[in-house]
């Protein structure tokens, strides 16, 4: 699939797997194993900006990734990396991703398109 433009909606997600995560300093976070979930930011490119996001651990080590909003050019086999404060967590492989919101959009209006002013209020991830 090749998007017809660098901010179209099927290029933007909020839901991503990963593999086994390595943690750094605590395997995995207190935090994390006691609530199964846990607030934090990530990154999947070195210098883009953090996106906050909830962790879901899950019992083979890996982690689901809710973003707080869709990324743009998530692709399998980047790593995620986690962050907490000015701390990095650690991160894992992105294994795989959510539907795009394209995707969802088309499922909330079937017989038409996503709307010109849907678009644009997708922000696109600097």
């Amino acid at each position: 699939f090749k998007a017809p433009s660098t901010d179209h909606p099927a290029l933007y997600r909020d839901l991503l797997r990963t593999n086994r995560v390595h943690w750094i300093a605590e395997e995995p976070p207190a935090e994390l194993v006691r609530e199964k979930m846990m607030e934090c930011h990530f990154r999947f490119r070195h210098q883009m900006a953090l996106v906050p996001c909830v962790l879901t651990l899950n019992q083979d080590g890996s982690v689901w990734v809710t973003l707080v909003k869709p990324a743009r050019a998530i692709t399998p086999g980047q790593f995620a990396v986690f962050y907490k404060g000015d701390e990095c967590l650690g991160s894992g492989k992105i294994l795989r991703m959510g539907p795009s919101v394209y995707t969802m959009q088309q499922g909330k209006n079937r017989e038409e398109g996503p709307k010109k002013e849907e678009i644009d209020k997708i922000e696109p991830a600097t």
